[in-house]
């Protein structure tokens, strides 16, 4: 049985689609290497830049860890300066809270309603809207409570309107579209199967979601949960805009507080760089560059359970 010869030039002409293939599989890689060698530098220069003007404050200017993280008085142009950061954090923690009690059930329901109940309905008009919230800027938010919010529980509930309970009002229809994405995407990759077999045993449709369907997707749910409370804790411009930046500790939801991310926002465009009022705000920001690291791995612990 006779073979046909391969001339040259088609040998080369073969060739030619294989080297082309592999210098686009070097160039991809070159670039992916470049953009993941920058992002890690990136990342470790900003962890530097905020840790170490952050540190400069006990370090440099002699401020005590007691006094900033337990006191309770912030008044950097008092004689002699205070800077007690527990009622930035407490009013940071207390808004976040309070919003993801009141975004988490709403964004649940919302979620199984869109999956379990009407689906059709559900993926069509329901999910765009929610997706459409995601993407409105913070100041219209903070402009809406402003406008809205705060004038309501000022003329219905008591008070002034400004504060803990606006802030976490704004916050909580913020965080929704966020903790309604990740719960609607948890439910719909559930498999079938399981609510298949719910149904074959006798069950109803509500006692198939609360027996089966939430219990199986539980680590989801929290991560969400978790991811709402992580840019509920970092926003800044629309709580500013509601919450009164008080500098004091709230007793009650009317009153005004303040979070680590309005003081930062108020008081570092009137603050000299290397001044101990600066060092103070970069430490505030040191402890929100912490708290999103807790919440990561929060989210990642999560995520390993789900995946068990």
């Amino acid at each position: 049985m006779e073979h046909s010869k391969v001339t040259p030039r088609e040998a080369q002409r073969r060739r030619l689609p294989l080297e082309k293939h592999r210098i686009e599989d070097w160039i991809g890689r070159i670039y992916t290497s470049i953009c993941v060698v920058f992002l890690i530098a990136t990342i470790v220069s900003i962890v530097y830049f905020v840790t170490s003007k952050g540190v400069a404050t006990f370090a440099v200017n002699g401020v005590s860890f007691a006094d900033f993280f337990f006191g309770t008085r912030w008044a950097p142009d008092a004689s002699p300066p205070a800077f007690g950061a527990l009622p930035a954090i407490a009013g940071s923690f207390l808004v976040t809270l309070l919003a993801a009690a009141i975004a988490s059930p709403l964004s649940i329901a919302a979620a199984l309603f869109m999956t379990e109940i009407v689906p059709t309905f559900g993926k069509r008009i329901l999910q765009p809207a929610i997706e459409l919230l995601s993407g409105i800027p913070s100041v219209v938010y903070g402009f809406i409570g402003l406008t809205l919010i705060v004038p309501f529980l000022r003329d219905h509930v008591g008070g002034q309107g400004i504060g803990v309970g606006a802030g976490a009002l704004v916050l909580s229809i913020m965080i929704l579209p966020t903790i309604t994405s990740v719960a609607a995407d948890a439910l719909a990759n559930l498999q079938r199967g399981q609510r298949e077999a719910s149904y074959a045993l006798g069950a109803t449709r509500w006692q198939t979601i609360y027996r089966v369907v939430l219990p199986t997707v539980l680590p989801a749910l929290l991560t969400g949960i978790v991811l709402g409370m992580a840019r509920a804790f970092g926003e800044a411009l629309a709580v500013q805009m509601v919450i009164g930046n008080a500098p004091f500790i709230p007793t009650s939801l009317l009153e005004s507080a303040s979070t680590l991310t309005s003081i930062i926002t108020l008081g570092m465009g009137n603050t000299a760089m290397g001044s101990i009022q600066n060092n103070a705000l970069w430490s505030m920001a040191l402890v929100l560059m912490l708290m999103t690291f807790v919440f990561i791995m929060i989210i990642r612990l999560l995520e390993r359970r789900n995946r068990i």
